[in-house]
């Protein structure tokens, strides 16, 4: 009896490490296409490109942040209830919702691109607008069929499409834009291509899509033959409950991002800057600064990922000692990986962003400093995540966007008045997304803190920073020694990165904060295990 649990565990497991790696190489792959995108585009193309991508985004999340999970969930509960007849009506009834919005979405971005444009004063944004708005349509589609294949507890179409639209993007952004530089064409134009590579991208992965399912649709077919429809206002109505809570809290991230835009481009214009050099100054925070920092949450998200179920489970069983050790392991993970991510990033801004796009010293220059105001962010980034998880598990769905809403609030008000002020001007925008992390943080640990049992927080997170401190401080201070001895490079800067990385590893497990329970939830955590007790860093049992 006990290998269908073992064999859901594994189905689970494996599913989620496989969308994280998904994640995690898409991340990369954005990545890599910002670097040779600069180099066409520059800062100011870049500032045009990412002001289209931000309103696309917004878009995108409205649509589809809650309702491809919903549609898994009531699949998923369909089929475990052996409803298997239910799951066509289910499919069906959510296409035709997700077929609405993106026509919907992506005729308003069309339509409003104009307006939107006066409204971020940047009415060279246009070409760019116009040529995305198509993804709204596309994403919604892909975002349906991968919602159909998850609720069957098949990962691979997602992490595959994903893939392709990221490739597609890399490929068809840079060709596109490439061809229309050749041309002599002006910037916003060149912007526009690299738009419309995007939009080519998200086509290819929903097409994939769409042949997946059209090879799984006669199984489906036979297997709901002779079976009833459920009804479909029903249905509607139970999707609507499940994802409006979702959507509204993934809308005030997404909204985070467009105060940000919009700020930076209206408040730098009011201090002087043109509306060229307030795109310049955008393009180089958003494509060099947000885009490293934003790699870091993806790649520590998952760490404690796996804990979640274990944490539903306890809470099921209603065993508080449990759900308050699966909490505090949640958190300390988050802190073990996050908090010297933050203070690394902080020390090796400079480094990393000219290792990264050494070719834009200008754009370097102005993005270093910023990126290394964003560090802290990186801890705080990433407490938010988990945070909401245990919230989600205690099936607490409005708090979290009650959090959103009030980091919101603060990062609009400290945005608007911190960039307008001639001696901090961009400097504002990671200064009011530390403000609105540090509230959102705060206010999710209240909330979970009022079901959840006491947590020590002085334990969970002083161990992790003291020695972050102290193996990132002897890294950078041999950095600065290997500049000035030899010079910079390749060498050493991930030379000295690796040093940081190893130093907190020996002191980590020397101190006794690597505990061998933590390091077994990890992925590849048996092998890690062994080479540590080989190594003699952890204690025997």
């Amino acid at each position: 009896m006990q290998t269908k649990p073992t064999t859901s565990k594994k189905i689970f497991f494996s599913g989620v490490m496989l969308l994280t790696l998904s994640t995690v190489l898409v991340k990369l792959i954005g990545l890599i296409y910002k670097i040779p995108m600069l180099s066409y585009l520059g800062s100011e193309g870049m500032g045009y490109f990412h002001s289209a991508y931000e309103i696309y985004a917004l878009f995108c999340i409205i649509a589809t942040a809650g309702l491809p999970t919903a549609l898994s969930v009531l699949i998923s509960s369909a089929l475990t209830n052996q409803k298997d007849g239910e799951v066509e009506s289910i499919w069906k009834t959510a296409l035709h919702v997700f077929l609405v919005i993106g026509i919907l979405g992506s005729l308003l971005m069309w339509g409003a691109a104009r307006q939107i444009c006066v409204w971020i004063k940047s009415d060279a944004a246009y070409e760019c607008i116009v040529a995305i708005a198509p993804t709204v349509f596309f994403i919604c589609i892909s975002s349906a069929l991968r919602g159909y294949f998850q609720g069957h507890q098949r990962m691979f179409p997602t992490a595959l499409s994903q893939l392709i639209e990221a490739i597609g993007k890399l490929i068809f952004g840079i060709l596109f834009a490439r061809m229309a530089l050749k041309s002599g064409a002006p910037t916003p134009i060149v912007a526009g291509a690299a738009g419309w590579g995007l939009t080519l991208g998200s086509a290819l992965g929903m097409l994939y899509l769409i042949v997946e399912k059209l090879r799984t649709r006669k199984m489906a077919r036979r297997v709901a033959k002779g079976q009833g429809d459920c009804n479909r206002a029903q249905i509607r109505r139970r999707l609507a409950r499940l994802a409006i809570p979702m959507t509204l809290g993934a809308s005030m991230v997404s909204l985070t991002k467009l105060i940000d835009m919009a700020m930076i481009l209206r408040r730098l214009q009011s201090i002087g800057y043109t509306e060229i050099g307030a795109n310049e100054a955008y393009g180089s925070y958003t494509t060099l600064a947000l885009s490293v920092f934003g790699l870091l949450p993806t790649l520590l998200n998952s760490v404690a990922l796996p804990l979640l179920p274990m944490l539903a489970a306890a809470i099921a069983e209603q065993n508080r000692e449990k759900e308050g050790k699966i909490v505090a392991l949640s958190y300390r993970l988050t802190a073990i990986f996050s908090i010297p991510a933050a203070f690394g990033i902080s020390a090796f801004a400079h480094p990393i962003l000219t290792l990264l796009f050494g070719n834009e010293p200008q754009a370097v220059e102005i993005a270093a400093p910023l990126l290394s105001m964003l560090g802290v962010s990186v801890f705080l980034s990433s407490m938010i995540t988990a945070t909401n998880s245990v919230l989600h598990a205690y099936q607490i769905v409005m708090r979290p966007i009650l959090s959103m809403l009030a980091g919101a609030v603060i990062k609009l008000t400290a945005a608007y008045f911190l960039i307008g002020m001639e001696g901090v001007g961009l400097y504002g925008a990671p200064i009011s997304t530390f403000l609105c992390n540090t509230v959102v943080v705060l206010c999710n640990l209240y909330f979970a803190s009022r079901h959840t049992p006491d947590t020590s927080f002085r334990t969970l997170f002083l161990p992790p920073t003291v020695l972050s401190a102290a193996s990132i401080g002897i890294a950078y201070g041999m950095y600065l020694w290997l500049v000035y001895a030899v010079g910079t490079g390749t060498v050493v800067t991930l030379g000295c990165i690796g040093l940081a990385v190893v130093l907190y590893l020996l002191l980590g497990c020397l101190f006794g904060m690597f505990r061998e329970e933590d390091i077994l939830l990890l992925p590849m955590g048996e092998r890690f295990c062994k080479l540590f007790h080989a190594m003699h860093l952890l204690p025997k049992r």
